[in-house]
């Protein structure tokens, strides 16, 4: 007994030694170098958003805060070794509705999304439906009459099978209850090229790849698929307005942890983006590359995370895309 006793005092000690020390390092966190990685090549807006915040947290907290791209294989070469690493809140993985779809389109992953903890998200992206600026179609109204007169020969352009802009036009099509061809190219200048040449007729592309374009007035959005309107775009409705109601897609991304890290050091980080997302430079600079700044709690993006994977396992069984 008096063993035992002995025992429970030193397990005791230890604890309430420890303890200080966890709360110190997440009082001082960040210390030293994050690294945030992303699953882009440069140049693109996820990892032109990521840089807008690294550097925005850099000067909040001192500390450095850096990109590392490594992209390729869906996102697995950069959200495996950020699932599986280090718990220390050093390294985080931007993570997105990218990457919450590749969870549900293939099978052999080597992580899933309960392999992180969710910190907050930092931006939105919204997708739009266009057409060329010398188009018949004004409206959504207008482009759902054709398809419906006209089975089958209304073809939508998009990235390959699968994306975020895919599987937003099977769900535009489920929803408006049209037979239309969904046509999937390698990449968004693709799309692009193919809209303007009329090989399709209309588009579903993520707003900062084409806002140049659009401003310029060489494509026209009939609509954007947020569950608002775009700032950016003002007096362009959402395809709710435009009569298909309750229809909402948007491409996002925020910071993710190891699943293992301290809650207190994840809430620190959260508390961190929130400040550098609710600056105004940050708000400005990512509104012109076409995305909304917002930040998050840490059970927000967990929540988000969850819907999106909900709604997108029904889209995928519903367009009969394959799982791999």
């Amino acid at each position: 007994m008096h063993c035992e006793m002995a025992r429970y005092l030193r397990l005791l000690v230890a604890a309430l030694c420890l303890a200080p020390c966890l709360s110190a390092n997440a009082d001082s966190y960040p210390g030293r170098t994050v690294t945030i990685v992303v699953p882009f090549g440069p140049g693109g807006a996820g990892d032109l958003t990521a840089r807008i915040v690294a550097q925005k947290m850099t000067e909040l907290t001192k500390a450095s805060v850096v990109i590392l791209n490594r992209p390729g294989a869906g996102s697995a070469n950069s959200a495996t070794p950020v699932a599986h690493g280090k718990a220390d809140g050093y390294t985080a993985f931007l993570l997105g509705n990218g990457t919450t779809i590749s969870t549900q389109l293939f099978k052999n992953l080597p992580y899933t999304m309960d392999d992180f903890k969710q910190v907050s998200t930092v931006s939105f992206f919204e997708l739009a439906l266009l057409v060329n600026s010398d188009s018949p179609f004004k409206s959504v109204a207008d482009l759902l009459t054709y398809a419906k007169a006209h089975p089958g020969k209304l073809n939508i352009g998009t990235i390959s099978t699968g994306s975020t802009q895919n599987l937003a036009a099977d769900l535009f099509k489920s929803m408006a209850g049209i037979d239309a061809q969904v046509v999937p190219y390698d990449s968004s200048s693709q799309v692009v090229t193919a809209l303007r040449g009329n090989q399709v007729q209309a588009a579903f592309e993520i707003v900062p790849s084409v806002i140049g374009q659009i401003k310029a007035k060489a494509l026209i959005p009939l609509a954007v698929t947020g569950d608002t309107r775009f700032s950016g775009l003002p007096d362009i409705p959402t395809l709710a307005e435009s009569g298909l109601q309750g229809y909402e897609a948007t491409s996002w991304n925020g910071l993710s942890l190891p699943r293992d890290t301290p809650d207190a050091v994840v809430d620190a980080l959260a508390k961190d983006i929130a400040l550098v997302v609710a600056s105004p430079d940050v708000k400005k600079k990512l509104l012109d590359l076409g995305a909304e700044a917002h930040s998050s709690t840490p059970a927000e993006m967990t929540a988000r995370v969850r819907a999106d994977q909900l709604k997108w396992n029904a889209v995928i069984d519903k367009a009969g895309i394959p799982r791999q």
